[in-house]
């Protein structure tokens, strides 16, 4: 069996100003294009479907065109919600829109119920687990403590007892949407920490024969059989050295036999230059990202004059002007967002702890923070569910 892995289509998503549906439009055409010309047997969308709980009008005229042509080539699809989808409004209709072979699954209590596929040497179980929100599921997985290794553990052991009870042979591909241990993740992704860990191990995802990932938006092979397919387009500058791909997966009558990439269209490269202003204008060595989308970092120690009506002169696509002056980090005039990068809202919290009182937290208190972090992030949760 054939199958082609993709994810994370974040359908009504910008990128900076720039309206990204006529890319993903072309997106949803070449993935038909790939089926057709790979003779795929089955595709996986391995959720963030939407960039929204509640997308614009247009992106969902875009997923609707998807659908039909998905079910017109009468190929299977099998697809989750991520944590950017409202998976209740992703799931209206997956009962109808099943029989057209378009298999939804949004609801996590389903997690153990595969889509069932044959080919000539058997059945292959296709399960289904969406973006699990610790704090919303753990009733109903029965864990003790919210956190994303225990939800999604659970819900490993409710696959492997139903593959357990499927017949001798049967092969297995599972669909999750997660930050698993390994990845790397850029920018453009929402962060789903959740008391102060987002990874679980890729063995949470032990015997099955592959494992679909989606929610980092770079392809990577976790372990061979633990692949992330990544974004089809970029949607941070974060992502300028990514190959957008999708992964085409082959099983053979003994499970998992390799996996190679189709590359996707992109509609325009991505280029980030740094330097002074008059050097960006005048370097020839740039001259090959003058039809790419640009970021421009200045380094200049004062604020130059038009920055971005004279970069755009050279760069036409110019969309992203960043300033960092030449400073020691001792400089005062360091901005406060350059002393903040790279660091998490627990860190943050603490830091400013000890700079109020002259210490920082202790342990208790640290539990404390993270305990208020985790329920901030799961009351927006519950909040995007219910919108």
């Amino acid at each position: 069996m054939r199958i082609l892995h993709t994810s994370d289509w974040h359908l009504g998503r910008a990128f900076h100003r720039v309206n990204m549906l006529d890319a993903q439009a072309g997106f949803i055409g070449h993935l038909v294009a790939t089926v057709r010309e790979y003779d795929v047997d089955a595709v996986v969308v391995s959720g963030d479907v939407y960039d929204r709980a509640v997308p614009p009008l247009a992106a969902v005229e875009l997923f609707d065109d998807a659908l039909h042509r998905l079910a017109d080539l009468a190929v299977p699809t099998v697809m989750i919600s991520g944590n950017h989808d409202s998976a209740r409004r992703l799931g209206v209709g997956a009962g109808l829109i099943g029989r057209a072979g378009i298999h939804l699954r949004t609801e996590p209590s389903a997690c153990g119920t595969p889509v069932l596929l044959a080919d000539d040497h058997g059945d292959v179980a296709f399960y289904g687990l969406p973006y699990l929100e610790p704090a919303l599921v753990r009733t109903e997985f029965g864990v003790e403590k919210a956190g994303h290794e225990a939800v999604l553990a659970a819900a490993m052991d409710r696959v492997r007892a139903d593959l357990a009870t499927r017949a001798p042979g049967t092969r297995s591909v599972v669909l999750a949407h997660a930050f698993v241990t390994g990845g790397a993740a850029s920018d453009s992704e929402r962060d789903i920490t959740v008391g102060g860990v987002a990874a679980v191990p890729a063995g949470v995802f032990d015997g099955v024969d592959y494992t679909a990932l989606g929610h980092l938006h770079g392809s990577q092979t976790i372990t061979e059989r633990v692949r992330y397919s990544g974004s089809p387009l970029p949607y941070s500058f974060s992502e300028v050295d990514h190959r957008k791909s999708m992964w085409l997966v082959d099983l053979g009558p003994e499970g998992f036999v390799g996996a190679e990439r189709v590359d996707c269209p992109v509609p325009r490269k991505l280029a980030r230059v740094r330097g002074h202003l008059d050097d960006l204008l005048a370097d020839p060595r740039l001259a090959r990202h003058e039809e790419a989308w640009v970021e421009a970092t200045l380094t200049d120690p004062v604020r130059p004059t038009e920055p971005m009506a004279r970069l755009t002169e050279r760069f036409p696509h110019m969309l992203s002007l960043v300033f960092e002056p030449e400073r020691t980090p001792e400089d005062p005039d360091v901005s406060y967002a350059r002393r903040l990068a790279g660091r998490s809202e627990q860190q943050i919290a603490e830091d400013f702890v000890a700079h109020v009182r002259g210490a920082g937290p202790d342990a208790d208190e640290q539990a404390v923070l993270r305990d208020a972090f985790d329920d901030v992030h799961a009351d927006e949760a519950v909040r995007e569910v219910a919108r």
